[in-house]
């Protein structure tokens, strides 16, 4: 077994967030009018990258929801979101692992979505292997469930994947052609491989034409696992069209940084049985360039460990291609 590498900050440890007795008096109230019963307590989301509200909360009688909020104005790029999140995962199949919403508000200047609460925790790094099991086992069933796309789903359109890696995941290749500076989060070892890196992602979007859909975003602060043992994925917003195994690929990340064998876990998988046998090295090569180069931007709105988070992400993406590349 590697040695096990962690990010700067746990993953449930990220978020900014404001508090329920933040939000302003009038949202408040309309949330809980909505509700129907009282707020009795709420627990923040601490895991995530953004500053929008995100809370368990606990009604009088016994219910428990999840509820987002976001503001019109100020945090329009992000009420955005959370209104494509409800519009996905209500109409996501039956077998897919992910709470539903149980409704919408557009109230007191801000969007809200209320969802089923999973009585869950993200799991810790390093992966526990009952936790590992568990994901793998419900991203199968929930790659399956996505295979053909339903139609209601995708009426409203949806990006495809392959163009997504032309547009986002192609800093290698502005590297090379002198568009982009090489980051200075790249690690010294990686300085000389910049053109086999952006030959390397360059294969990406030939490799993501493949009929299905994709979650986009999937990481290990993307899943729960509840009380039975069982992985449920959350924060949909980034559906697109495209082959299940790029997002395995996303998630074993922490696998490799977990100090297993991310190579055998993604040979072993269901979705990664479908990769093409250049696959998972363009993925990694993509993913590094876009974590690497993003982590030496100027920082965010959102959470202060967004930054070192992605230097992290990318540093153990590229780690991980070394490995199999034999670069070092």
């Amino acid at each position: 077994m590697r040695v096990t590498s962690l990010p700067p900050v746990s993953y449930d440890a990220t978020a900014v967030r404001p508090r329920w007795a933040d939000l302003p008096a009038d949202l408040r109230a309309a949330i809980t009018a909505r509700l129907g019963t009282q707020v009795t307590w709420a627990t923040p989301a601490t895991g995530g990258f953004t500053r929008g509200f995100a809370a368990v909360l606990d009604l009088a009688g016994g219910d428990r929801v999840f509820v987002k909020a976001a503001d019109l104005v100020e945090q329009r790029h992000l009420s955005d979101w959370y209104a494509h999140e409800a519009a996905v995962t209500a109409l996501l199949p039956p077998a897919v692992a992910a709470p539903r919403p149980r409704w919408t508000l557009t109230t007191a200047g801000h969007y809200v979505i209320c969802f089923d609460a999973v009585d869950g925790q993200m799991p810790p790094l390093p992966w526990r292997p009952a936790d590992l099991d568990a994901t793998l086992a419900a991203w199968a069933t929930t790659a399956a469930a996505l295979r053909e796309a339903p139609p209601e789903l995708v009426a409203g359109g949806l990006p495809a994947m392959a163009d997504l890696a032309r547009e986002d995941l192609s800093w290698w290749q502005e590297i090379t052609a002198g568009r982009e500076p090489l980051p200075a989060t790249t690690p010294p070892y990686a300085h000389p491989l910049v053109g086999e890196l952006a030959a390397l992602e360059a294969q990406l979007p030939g490799h993501l034409t493949a009929p299905g859909l994709v979650h986009g975003d999937l990481r290990v602060d993307n899943v729960l696992i509840d009380g039975r043992g069982a992985a449920w994925f959350v924060d949909w917003n980034w559906l697109c069209h495209g082959p299940a195994w790029f997002d395995t690929v996303t998630l074993l990340v922490t696998a490799y940084a977990s100090g297993l064998d991310a190579d055998a876990l993604f040979a072993r998988h269901p979705t990664g049985r479908d990769a093409p046998p250049e696959a998972l090295d363009a993925a990694l090569a993509a993913l590094c360039g876009y974590w690497l180069s993003r982590a030496a931007a100027a920082p965010t709105g959102g959470s202060p460990h967004l930054r070192p988070h992605q230097r992290w992400s990318g540093t153990t993406a590229l780690d991980w291609l070394a490995d199999r590349q034999g670069w070092r």
